[in-house]
């Protein structure tokens, strides 16, 4: 079974994903930043130009500087299941992005796996892993 655990918990999970999801297209680093464990880690094997981080202040730099190459992004995020277990959630979700490189429109879809905590009543991303599905190329604007 996909989903799993108390409904309230399951919702602030997809909160969550969706408050991350907002905050990468409102380039919100801020909102972005709060949506992970002081002890977090982040790690994109299929981008090494981007090392896997430990600790939110460094994931959150990371991240700053990354999207100063993806201007104009549009950001989307859903689960694909959510099993809780007390304040330990395991989770797959998936995404789709598009944004313009140079003179191309780029369309991304990946999978993270996620391990959430919670703390002080709060759901947050203790460990994420993403990697890409899919890339469609065109022209920009197409």
């Amino acid at each position: 079974m996909p989903f799993t655990g108390p409904a309230e918990d399951r919702l602030a999970i997809r909160e969550l994903l969706e408050t991350y999801a907002d905050a990468v297209t409102r380039r919100d680093a801020a909102a972005w930043g709060a949506t992970w464990a002081e002890d977090a880690v982040w790690s994109m094997p299929d981008y090494p130009e981007f090392p896997t981080q430990t600790g939110r202040d460094a994931i959150v730099a990371l991240w700053v500087e990354a999207m100063k190459a993806y201007p104009g992004i549009m950001f989307e995020a859903w689960p694909g299941s959510i099993a809780i277990d007390g304040d330990r959630a395991v989770v797959r979700s998936y995404t789709s992005e598009i944004y313009d490189q140079g003179t191309v429109t780029l369309r991304d879809r990946g999978v993270y796996d996620d391990v959430c905590v919670k703390r002080d009543g709060r759901w947050l991303f203790h460990s994420r892993t993403f990697r890409n599905i899919h890339r469609q190329q065109g022209p920009k604007g197409g």
